[in-house]
C-alpha cells in the first residue's frame, strides 16, 4: 500500500545509527582536533599573518583522515591530489568565466570529473574548488599560488599527521591499493555469518561507511560470485 511505502520512506529519512566503537570515535574526534592544530600553526609560522595561511575545507578533509580512514576518498592520495587539483581547476576557470554563478558550477563539474580520471576523488575538493572561485580579492590576489599555498601545504601537511597519528593509534593507514590486496590469501569462512555478527564486527572496529544492510548484500553477493567461479573451474 502506497502509506507503508511512504513510511518506509520516511524511516530511511531518520538520522541513522553509525557502527563505531566509543574508542573509535575518541581518536577521530581528538586526531582531528590535533591535525588541525598543528596544520594551522605550522601554515601560519611558514606563510606569516599576511597571507592566506588556512582554507576551511581542509577541516571537512580532517574529518575523513581521522573519522572514516578505511575509505578510499580518505587516502593521502584522495586528499593530496584532490584538493590540489580542484584548486588547480578553481583557480583557472575564476580566470577564464567572470560570472561567479557560472564558474562556480564548472569549476565544481570540471574538478569532479578530473578527480574520477585521476583517482583521487575527495568530497572537500568541491568546496575547495568553490573557495578558489568565491574567495574573494585575497584568493584572487593569490592567483595560482592558491594551489602551493595554501591548499597544496595544508593537505600533504594534514595527510602527513593522519599517517603518523593513525598509525600510532593501531590504525591501519593508508590501506593498500586494490590490485596488491587481490594478491592475499583467500578468506575462510567455516561457519555462517548473521546480521547480529555483521553488526558487532561494524561496532568493534572503526568507522566503515556502509550499514549492517549493505554489508550483508554484499557479502552475499561475493558468496554468489565464489560459487559460480568454483562451478566454472569444476565444469
Amino acid at each position: 500500500m502506497w502509506w507503508v511505502k511512504t513510511r518506509l520512506f520516511l524511516s530511511r529519512l531518520w538520522p541513522h545509527p553509525l557502527a563505531v566503537s566509543k574508542k573509535q570515535v575518541l581518536l577521530a574526534s581528538s586526531g582531528a582536533g590535533i591535525g588541525l592544530a598543528l596544520t594551522s600553526l605550522f601554515s601560519h609560522w611558514l606563510l606569516g599573518e599576511v597571507n592566506l595561511w588556512f582554507v576551511a575545507p581542509v577541516g571537512a578533509s580532517a574529518v575523513l583522515l581521522f573519522g572514516v580512514p578505511a575509505s578510499p576518498l580518505a587516502q593521502p592520495w584522495s586528499v593530496v591530489g584532490g584538493n590540489s587539483l580542484s584548486a588547480l581547476v578553481g583557480v583557472t576557470v575564476a580566470l577564464l568565466v567572470p560570472d561567479s554563478v557560472l564558474a562556480c558550477g564548472i569549476a565544481a563539474c570540471v574538478a569532479i570529473v578530473l578527480m574520477f580520471s585521476l583517482r583521487c576523488l575527495h568530497p572537500p575538493g568541491g568546496a575547495v574548488a568553490l573557495t578558489a572561485v568565491l574567495g574573494g580579492p585575497t584568493v584572487q590576489h593569490l592567483g595560482y599560488q592558491f594551489v602551493l599555498t595554501p591548499v597544496l601545504l595544508n593537505s600533504a601537511t594534514l595527510a602527513l599527521l593522519a599517517i603518523i597519528f593513525n598509525n600510532l593509534s593501531g590504525r591501519r593507514y593508508p590501506h593498500l591499493p586494490t590490485q596488491e590486496k587481490s594478491q592475499q590469501q583467500p578468506l575462510l569462512l567455516p561457519v555462517a555469518l548473521t546480521r547480529n555478527d555483521l553488526h558487532e564486527a561494524l561496532q568493534s572496529g572503526e568507522l566503515l561507511d556502509i550499514d549492517e544492510d549493505d554489508l550483508q548484500a554484499l557479502v552475499q553477493r561475493a558468496e554468489e560470485i565464489a560459487q559460480r567461479r568454483q562451478l566454472y573451474k569444476a565444469s
